[in-house]
């Protein structure tokens, strides 16, 4: 397909999403929105692909809401503003159950809308220059749909405070509160983006697909009878796959898993 708003490259196993609106600093709007939607589900179901790294032309990684949506939003009865609300939670939901690991590349600057894209994803590699912020209650809006995805990210005390002050916040404050995985200069965001996305290919695809549900099953739940029988019974699966066996076998036989040899 012929995407108007982003641009597409695989190589290597990674699906390297660029956001392609560098001279409205990557705003998205409707367009953009049904296409990041259906990028992230094909590469999702793509076998060809291991990983998907998000990222952005120009200096700005993603503005939020393009001013012109926003301009036709205002127009808009209650019954079309949920339709469109709806629209954008899907995006982030695709990209957040996304069945491949993903990687945010943060090349500058991430406000309102930008910060749901990012939060939705499962590393966040940020450039030292970078920031941020929760602008929406500036405009008299709040960051309702992409709350889910932050708040998980950053957790709740910080949203608290992001939510409410619409402060702008640098890269070394999105780590320290767990927005960001890692800072780095500029020169050195690409390979350490590539190194994280090597990581990711090099490993089991079945494990890692089942390690990142995993971790969005588990969190939050009682450490009881059921959360040991569902834990147990996951090991117990995964042992038994294909996958698994060749994993353990390989490690004995000290010779490279058939995932690598493909």
């Amino acid at each position: 397909m012929d995407y108007q708003t982003l641009t597409i490259a695989i190589a290597d196993k990674v699906a390297t999403v660029t956001l392609n609106r560098p001279e409205l600093r990557n705003a998205f709007n409707e367009h953009a929105i049904a296409e990041l939607a259906l990028a992230f589900d094909e590469l999702g179901r793509s076998d060809t692909v291991r990983a998907i790294v998000l990222a952005a032309n120009g200096p700005s990684f993603c503005a939020g809401a393009d001013l012109n949506w926003m301009k036709k939003m205002a127009a808009y009865s209650h019954e079309e503003n949920q339709e469109d609300a709806l629209r954008l939670a899907d995006m982030l939901r695709t990209i957040y159950l996304c069945p491949k690991p993903t990687v945010a590349k943060v090349q500058g600057d991430c406000y309102a809308g930008g910060m749901g894209l990012v939060a939705a994803c499962d590393i966040v590699v940020a450039v030292d220059t970078a920031g941020f912020c929760l602008s929406e209650v500036k405009l008299g809006l709040i960051p309702a749909t992409i709350s889910p995805y932050v708040i998980k990210a950053m957790g709740e005390q910080a949203a608290r405070r992001y939510f409410l002050t619409a402060e702008r916040f640098d890269a070394l404050e999105a780590r320290r509160i767990g927005f960001a995985h890692e800072v780095v200069a500029a020169d050195a965001l690409d390979a350490t983006v590539a190194g994280i996305a090597r990581a990711l290919v090099n490993n089991s695809p079945n494990a890692v697909k089942e390690a990142k549900t995993l971790v969005r099953d588990i969190v939050g739940k009682p450490v009881d009878d059921a959360l040991l029988a569902d834990t147990a019974g996951r090991i117990a699966a995964i042992r038994a796959s294909l996958e698994g066996r060749e994993g353990v076998a390989s490690f004995l036989e000290k010779r490279k898993p058939t995932w690598l040899q493909t």
